[in-house]
């Protein structure tokens, strides 16, 4: 049986893909509008990357703590199981972090180098002479700020024969809790990721690994929160006053003389 005309012709244009005249038809710029898509996809997948990986420098001037103000915050600093001494104070330090008494750090930025996002533990360590905060090596300044061997650790070194974790590789780690009720610190490595912050404290360790660093003493907490409530004092000088006396004015009688003809 012969195929009918109407069925040859659907064969020829199948096989001649949609015809000459669906060729034309299709729009020219398809192509074009899909790699356009495709760029701008990319454009915004780089975009919101260098937005999460930095979430705080577009802002950063907005960031608390600001320059002129002032928060408490307390740390500690351990070494293969022990808490090591307070460090020194520094009153001709004028800094934005000042060490005071009992290891508490009192942060008031005064200038965008050490303020909002820049307030860092990090920027804390480079500030203070003879401190060494990286992830790889925690050293503590003697009395005079300055280096001190026995007080220097590098990640991989094994902590000291009298020391409580005695032969064990021990590493840098820092511990910190951003508010009272946080009982189980958070972990890092990297001290710029700490910002400073009211109610923070931080512990600079250097540990044997899965050991986690306790925090700051009791008597460094109390010292921070007594400074924190502690009113600023503001000194009134008294107004020197002067009494003027009253102008006295005196009044001379005129006496009239008449003369008898």
């Amino acid at each position: 049986m012969a195929k009918s005309t109407s069925g040859n012709w659907v064969s020829r244009v199948g096989a001649a893909g949609g015809g000459k005249t669906y060729k034309k038809a299709r729009p020219g710029n398809f192509y074009g509008a899909l790699a356009l898509i495709v760029v701008v996809g990319l454009l915004l997948v780089v975009f919101s990357r260098y937005e999460y990986q930095n979430p705080v420098k577009k802002h950063s001037s907005a960031l608390a703590p600001k320059v002129g103000s002032v928060l408490y915050a307390g740390f500690s600093i351990r070494a293969c199981g022990t808490t090591l001494p307070f460090i020194a104070s520094d009153p001709k330090y004028t800094g934005g972090f000042i060490v005071e008494p009992a290891d508490v750090i009192r942060v008031s930025p005064v200038s965008p180098l050490d303020a909002g996002a820049k307030a860092t533990l990090a920027q804390f360590a480079t500030e203070y002479k003879g401190l060494i905060a990286t992830s790889t090596e925690l050293a503590v300044p003697n009395a005079k700020g300055a280096a001190d061997a026995a007080t220097t650790y590098k990640n991989g070194e094994t902590c000291p024969a009298t020391s409580k974790d005695a032969g064990k590789k021990g590493h840098v780690v820092y511990a910190y809790w951003t508010t009272v009720g946080q009982k189980t610190p958070t972990l890092t490595t990297n001290p710029a990721t700490i910002h400073f912050s009211k109610e923070l404290r931080v512990t600079l360790a250097f540990e044997p690994k899965g050991v986690t660093p306790s925090g700051p003493s009791s008597a460094t907490v109390n010292e921070m929160f007594l400074q924190s409530t502690t009113p600023t004092t503001t000194t009134t000088l008294p107004v020197a006053t002067t009494t003027i006396a009253p102008a006295t004015t005196t009044t001379i009688a005129s006496t009239t003389t008449t003369s008898k003809g």
